[in-house]
């Protein structure tokens, strides 16, 4: 069997930023344990697996441990491969996925995801993040991930957690947060319990990030920016129930998978 890939920089504008992800577009859905062998095998953060379905796409999201209910750059990553690859000529695209229909837009600054808010609430600090984590937190929320709030962004950027301490927690993973002199807020994310030690940039930490920050600091349109290695920018509007994320996408390689 062969199938195509595109490996995608996600969150970028140029090669070797923001967050690579592999699509690879089907005509019909293989066996779980295939996806997530494909997964496995490109060993990024995440896989995303993409099936036209009337006039839409079907759409799954793998890391290389295990699948996954919401993943934004892999989400951009798909996009940008249907428009600029498997000749989509609408302006607009829809993912049928585990969290919902997901809309991305075409728009002259890149492209617009439309994706579900989650307000995470207030939570005791586990003892997991409290020993991992070198700071106090200013406060730890848990939506999907756990969010933990530091007062600089400085100790955000320097921070080196232990990641075997926050594999004992029940959520996705950890993301870590903090206002910011140049953007509205920074963060870094945590997976280490996905086989994701570090991810570069995670547009689904943001759907978490954008409630919280549009509260604290009473705005609705704010920029994140993921203070990884390799670093993205994320422009972020609250509407309601509704994040709404804008990013670019750089093809990186295009290939062909054969087993």
């Amino acid at each position: 069997m062969q199938l195509p890939l595109y490996q995608v920089d996600a969150f970028a504008e140029r090669a070797f930023e923001g967050n690579p992800a592999a699509v690879v577009p089907l005509q019909k859905w293989l066996a779980d344990e295939t996806l997530q062998a494909i997964a496995e095998e490109n060993n990024l953060s995440e896989t995303a697996f993409i099936i036209p379905v009337s006039d839409h796409y079907e759409l799954r999201w793998f890391t290389p441990a295990a699948e996954v209910d919401l993943c934004g750059h892999a989400t951009l990553a798909a996009a940008h491969v249907v428009f600029e690859h498997l000749g989509h000529t609408s302006e607009r695209v829809t993912f049928a996925t585990r969290s919902g229909d997901l809309q991305v837009t075409r728009t002259e600054h890149g492209l617009m995801m439309d994706f579900p808010a989650t307000m995470p609430t207030e939570v005791p600090v586990p003892v997991a993040i409290s020993q991992s984590i070198a700071h106090e937190p200013l406060t730890v929320l848990l939506g999907f991930d756990h969010i933990v709030v530091l007062e600089t962004a400085q100790q955000v950027r320097a921070l080196q957690p232990n990641l075997e301490l926050l594999k004992q927690l029940d959520s996705r993973g950890v993301v870590v947060t903090a206002q910011d002199h140049d953007y509205d807020f920074v963060s870094r994310c945590f997976f280490p319990k996905l086989n994701v030690p570090e991810d570069p940039v995670t547009g689904s930490a943001h759907c978490q990030l954008t409630p919280y920050w549009a509260k604290q600091l009473g705005k609705q349109s704010l920029i994140g920016r993921q203070a990884s290695k390799r670093g993205g920018t994320l422009r972020c509007e609250l509407q309601g129930e509704r994040v709404q994320l804008l990013g670019t996408a750089i093809d990186y390689l295009q290939g062909k998978i054969k087993f």
